[in-house]
């Protein structure tokens, strides 16, 4: 695995070095967080009767609570971790939703029988 340094130029004019394999190896981190608090949170929306869109708000309040959780950890340096805060709450936002959707749908059926 090459460890390639990706370069970017700040307004200020200052250039920033970012590893590839560190930026991945963030991304993949996140990926995880992301998929594990979907598929919670998909749960606990099927286990309390969540419906409509009471159900996709609360897929919302979670993954922007995740994003909350995630620059809280990284501190005032997150430029140290992530590239961008919009990307660390926007990427794999319609992955999440999918495994959110099947979470709770299950569990509603497993637990709200007619």
């Amino acid at each position: 695995m090459s460890s390639r340094v990706k370069t970017r130029e700040l307004k200020s004019g200052e250039i920033v070095a970012y590893s590839e394999s560190a930026i991945r190896n963030n991304a993949s981190a996140v990926e995880y967080c992301r998929t594990s608090i979907a598929a919670l949170s998909g749960s606990t929306a099927g286990i309390m009767g969540l419906t409509g869109i009471l159900g996709f708000l609360f897929y919302l309040v979670a993954v922007l609570g995740l994003w909350c959780m995630l620059l809280l950890k990284s501190g005032s340096n997150w430029q140290k971790y992530f590239i961008s805060r919009r990307s660390l709450l926007t990427n794999g936002f319609m992955g999440g939703l999918c495994t959110y959707v099947l979470f709770w749908t299950f569990l509603f059926g497993m637990v709200h029988v007619y």
